[in-house]
C-alpha cells in the first residue's frame, strides 16, 4: 500500500476582496466556518498522514473552533504570501517526518467544496507521476482575451489552456527545494505548481470538477454554498 500523503493548508491570509471585517476562511456556510468546511474532506481520509495548517501568528479565531479529526492537526506561522506559509509547513514537516520523499498536498483554506471523487483521483496519480507532481486543473471553457488599455487587444487561443485549481500534489522534498529557490531569487509564485516549473519539472494535469471554487469574491460564497448543498443531497 502506498505510503499517507501530508497536507498543508495556507490560511494566513485576509482576503481583502471579500469586503468583510474577518478574514474569508472564517466565514460562515452552511452553519459551519468556510475552513471547516475545507478540511472536511481531509481529516476522516485513510490515506492522509496529517495536516498542517499555516495561520496569521495573531489569528484569534482558530482557537475558537472545534474541529473532530482523526489525523493530527498541526499549527505553523505563515507568512505575508502563500509561498511563505507553505515554505513554512514544508520546514516544519520535513523535521518531523523520516523520510522527505513522500507526497505532501497543498490545498486553498478558501476552497472547501473538493470532492472527495477529485481527491482520491489526485492521489492515485500524483504518486504516479512521481518527481513531476500533479495539480488537480480544468480546461479553460470560455473565449480568452488579451487586454490592453481597458480594450481586446486579441483573442487567445484556448485549446491548450487550464485553470489551476487545488489541491497541489509532490514530493516533500521536491517542493521545499523549488519553493527555497524561489524565495531566495524573489522570483514570483502564484501557486506550488508555478515553483515547481521554475526548476524544470512539468506537473501533471488532473481534471477536476468545476464546483471547485475558490472564494475569492462575496458571490462565490453563494455559489459555494449552493455546491456544498448539492454534494449533501448527493449523499442521502
Amino acid at each position: 500500500m502506498s505510503s499517507k500523503a501530508w497536507i498543508i493548508i495556507p490560511a494566513a491570509g485576509v482576503g481583502k476582496r471579500m469586503q468583510t471585517d474577518i478574514p474569508k476562511q472564517y466565514l460562515m456556510l452552511h452553519g459551519r466556518t468556510v475552513i471547516e468546511h475545507t478540511l472536511a474532506c481531509f481529516t476522516h481520509h485513510p490515506q492522509v498522514a496529517g495536516i498542517i495548517i499555516a495561520l496569521h501568528p495573531n489569528d484569534p479565531y482558530w482557537p475558537e473552533l472545534e474541529i473532530t479529526s482523526d489525523v493530527a492537526l498541526h499549527i505553523v506561522d505563515g507568512g505575508s504570501e502563500r509561498a511563505d506559509s507553505v515554505f513554512s509547513a514544508l520546514s516544519y514537516l520535513k523535521n518531523m517526518v523520516k523520510s522527505s520523499d513522500g507526497f505532501v498536498l497543498v490545498h486553498d483554506a478558501a476552497r472547501p467544496c473538493l470532492s472527495c471523487k477529485d481527491l482520491d483521483q489526485l492521489l492515485e496519480q500524483g504518486r504516479e507521476s512521481g518527481k513531476q507532481g500533479a495539480i488537480l486543473a480544468m480546461p479553460v471553457r470560455d473565449t480568452m482575451k488579451r487586454e490592453e488599455a481597458g480594450h481586446i487587444a486579441y483573442t487567445v487561443d484556448r485549446s491548450s489552456l487550464w485553470h489551476a485549481l487545488t489541491p497541489q500534489m509532490f514530493q516533500i522534498d521536491a517542493l521545499y527545494h523549488a519553493l527555497e529557490q524561489s524565495l531566495q531569487n524573489n522570483q514570483a509564485i502564484t501557486d506550488e505548481a508555478s515553483a515547481i516549473e521554475l526548476i524544470g519539472a512539468s506537473p501533471l494535469l488532473v481534471e477536476g470538477e468545476a464546483s471547485n471554487i475558490k472564494i475569492t469574491r462575496p458571490a462565490d460564497l453563494q455559489l459555494a454554498a449552493f455546491f456544498l448543498q448539492q454534494a449533501k443531497q448527493e449523499l442521502e
